[in-house]
């Protein structure tokens, strides 16, 4: 599984971006996808996920701002960010795995493939 993350950038606080995760996999509906991110000297952390079901999860840090969604046809997932703020600086990765279950969705050990990361800069 090859993950390719992009759609990264700078952006004024209260801007919007939109990244994607192109995967080339086959069967790409049967896996859950996440969203990471790691600020520098901070530890990597959950930010969303959506599973084979589409149901979404979200970190409460972007709860209404950010929004998880999937075009299977396209093996593609995409994370749509609003409202951003400074804080929200950071590499966004995003993650794949098939066996994943709901209770560790939001523990980055329980994906076996990874993106490379997108830098996302958000200038107060």
């Amino acid at each position: 599984v090859q993950l390719q993350a992009s759609g990264g950038g700078l952006v004024q606080a209260g801007g919007s971006l939109r990244l994607s995760c192109e995967a080339s996999v086959a069967s790409f509906s049967r896996y859950v996808i996440a969203w990471f991110r790691q600020a520098p000297g901070k530890e990597r952390e959950f930010v969303s996920a959506i599973n084979r079901g589409r149901y979404q999860f979200y970190a409460d840090s972007v709860k209404g701002r950010f929004t998880i969604s999937r075009d299977n046809g396209k093996n593609t997932v995409y994370l749509q960010m609003n409202s951003l703020k400074p804080e929200d600086t950071a590499v966004y990765y995003c993650a794949a795995d098939q066996q994943v279950i709901v209770s560790s969705y939001r523990t980055s050990a329980s994906y076996d493939f990874w993106g490379q990361g997108t830098q996302v800069t958000v200038s107060s």
